[in-house]
């Protein structure tokens, strides 16, 4: 199966580009570019063969949602998922009335695009491949597809995401302050924040309190906005 050709849309040009870094990573996927608009991303799709969009709801001139309709309008069936900090339920209803397949929120880890794309992908696959369905469950399992964290051994998935979403709030975080709002050890968080410094998703920066000689590292997210 060739990879899947996806474009990213995204104004937000660091945003864009870890988008754009995220997807290359993937095996089975290749970005074949960067929209930074929805008139951009409207003759993108017009143009060229795109197997999915990455797509922001909060785009300079129209809402990422307005995008999805144009594309439909205008035939387009191209699959979609969002990536956005829009949290509010009925913008995630609304997404799924008109066919967005999967909805990830800003700031993530590369590892929970990195399961919502491969879920996507084996569903595709076995649609393309003619495959049917045995009984209910495996129906329910397709129109709301689990995805099986492949986060790295000792790492809880959605600790890792509540991290994020942490260091995206504001800027600079210590292992002290992580653990503490999680309500976990000093030891468990700054193993989630080295593992995202190590992915090049958080930055390691010297804090200096002038009461004592010696410095703390802190964390800031560094590929969202």
């Amino acid at each position: 199966m060739p990879d899947l050709r996806v474009l990213v849309v995204e104004d937000d040009p660091v945003a864009a580009e870890a988008h754009r870094t995220y997807v290359d990573r993937l095996p089975g996927f290749s970005c074949l570019g960067i929209a930074g608009t929805a008139a951009r991303a409207l003759q993108v799709l017009s143009r060229e063969q795109v197997d999915l969009v990455l797509l922001d709801m909060n785009l300079p001139d129209g809402h990422g949602l307005d995008v999805v309709r144009r594309m439909r309008a205008a035939g387009n069936q191209t699959d979609v998922v969002a990536v956005t900090a829009a949290r509010e339920v009925a913008a995630v209803q609304a997404a799924a009335r008109i066919g967005v397949v999967q909805y990830v929120l800003k700031p993530f880890a590369f590892e929970t695009l990195r399961d919502r794309l491969s879920a996507y992908a084996r569903q595709r696959r076995a649609a393309e491949a003619g495959q049917v369905v045995a009984d209910q469950d495996e129906v329910d399992r397709l129109l709301h597809p689990a995805t099986v964290s492949s986060v790295p051994k000792g790492l809880v998935g959605s600790v890792l995401d509540r991290v994020v979403t942490l260091l995206g709030d504001r800027e600079g975080w210590t292992a002290e302050e992580v653990a503490t709002s999680l309500g976990t050890s000093r030891i468990t968080a700054r193993r989630y924040l080295e593992h995202l410094a190590d992915q090049g998703q958080a930055l390691r920066t010297q804090r200096y309190d002038g009461r004592s000689g010696r410095p703390k590292v802190e964390y800031s997210w560094v590929s969202e906005s």
